[in-house]
């Protein structure tokens, strides 16, 4: 099996010619060529401003271009739970504010004609044990009384016509959610905002961060240094670099994926007729769906460590044996694809964004970014020239570092255990 991500190895290429050297100054320069930095350069430069981003990589070449392919409605978090927990105001603002960010997703690739096969078939979310429809059937009850009318709640026998798999006792469907081939989008998105007139810099690392004064910086990289009117943050859990702020609060957890050759028409037909993206309700658990070439991505939390080509491929085998548990019918199938990629987790698993020492930030969405870097990507840009911008998340003030962690996650393995106990006995 290839070790690399299928997203972006069946991806456009990302044309870099019209990046020229470094200027000396930009209005804005934004860290990160992922999907927050992306989105946030496309609606700078399309009000006209200077905008130059930077990556020590490639664009899309971290979690943007590693994940599982959804894009989904819903917090990270069970709702009827969140309702208790938050209130019920807060909880139905942030279920409001995630469906409308699949919304400026599908808009997004509408207006600049992204050839990413995106569609809206809903996100089934499957009950792995019996005592987890309890759960389930209590968010949807919350959700049909605050949200949404449009959930289905399916039993055992209504999952029938859903899923050919006998591992799941019931699923909670919410029909907003959205997938799409993350590489194309990542690459449309990218290219789109080059047109617009913002600079992309490749394998352009960012090694030091200077204050000037209010939010001017002095931003120093590997080829040259600039001076920023505006400086955006969109690094997600990245552990190289000036960001030590960001890494105190920041946990990256490795997540792995692996995805199969194609399937036979007929065989996606009997095992995932409706071709929605599926989660299960387990803490370590899996997440799955279809491609347009037929393929099947299943991923998870495979092993709680980070990701390195002999952590991907141990993963990838624990995956393979997980993805035969649940559809063993397909014993055999040759895995193509397999990589692994860092989910920025924040302690309480809701994103982070705002203004710190007069750097702009956006980050910490704990899995459930696709969406939300997008979105979050035009609300930072909307900030950032000065304009009223409304989003959920807490400011700086309210995010104290995580005790006894500076970057380096030696709890992992400790929190796997925890997990996987929960798994075990609930």
């Amino acid at each position: 099996m290839k070790l690399e991500p299928y997203w972006l190895s069946t991806a456009p290429a990302f044309d870099a010619s019209a990046a020229s050297d470094l200027p000396a100054q930009a209005e804005c320069v934004i860290v990160g060529a992922g999907f927050t930095g992306l989105s946030a350069a496309l609606s700078l430069a399309r009000a006209g401003v200077q905008v130059v981003v930077l990556d020590a990589g490639t664009v899309i070449g971290q979690a943007s271009g590693r994940n599982g392919g959804h894009c989904n409605t819903g917090v990270a978090h069970d709702f009827a739970g969140l309702v208790r927990s938050a209130g019920l105001e807060r909880a139905c603002s942030l279920q409001r504010f995630y469906t409308e960010a699949v919304d400026h997703v599908e808009q997004l690739v509408r207006e600049e004609n992204i050839a990413c096969d995106f569609v809206r078939r809903g996100k089934l979310k499957l009950a792995s044990k019996a005592r987890h429809m309890q759960g389930l059937e209590a968010t949807y009850v919350a959700l049909r009384r605050y949200v949404s009318s449009d959930v289905q709640l399916f039993d055992r026998a209504g999952l029938r016509d859903e899923i050919d798999s006998e591992a799941f006792h019931g699923g909670l469907l919410m029909p907003g959610g959205a997938q799409m081939h993350m590489g194309r989008f990542g690459m449309g998105l990218a290219q789109a905002a080059v047109r617009q007139g913002a600079c992309v810099h490749e394998q352009t690392p960012v090694t030091g961060l200077e204050r000037l004064e209010g939010t001017r910086y002095r931003v120093r990289t590997s080829r040259g240094t600039i001076e920023a009117g505006r400086v955006l943050l969109a690094t997600g859990c990245s552990n190289v670099g000036p960001f030590a702020w960001l890494q105190r609060r920041i946990v990256p957890v490795g997540s792995f994926i692996v995805v199969t050759e194609p399937l036979a028409p007929a065989v996606i037909d009997s095992l995932l007729p409706q071709r929605r993206t599926y989660v299960t309700t387990l803490n370590i658990g899996n997440y799955f769906r279809t491609t347009e070439d037929g393929r099947l991505v299943f991923g998870g939390r495979a092993r709680f460590a980070l990701s390195n080509p002999l952590s991907d491929r141990k993963s990838g085998h624990i995956l393979e044996a997980g993805l035969q548990r649940v559809f063993p019918q397909l014993a055999g199938t040759r895995i193509e694809y397999c990589w692994g990629g860092l989910v920025d987790m924040t302690v309480d698993r809701f994103p982070r964004a705002g203004l710190h020492e007069g750097l702009y930030f956006s980050t910490g969405y704990s899995g459930h970014g696709t969406q939300m870097s997008v979105r979050m990507g035009q609300v930072m840009a909307e900030q950032m020239l000065g304009r009223p911008a409304q989003h959920p998340w807490q400011g700086a003030d309210q995010w104290p570092a995580v005790p006894g962690y500076s970057g380096t996650p030696w709890f992992l393995p400790m929190a796997g255990l925890y997990y996987r106990m929960k798994d075990l006995f609930f």
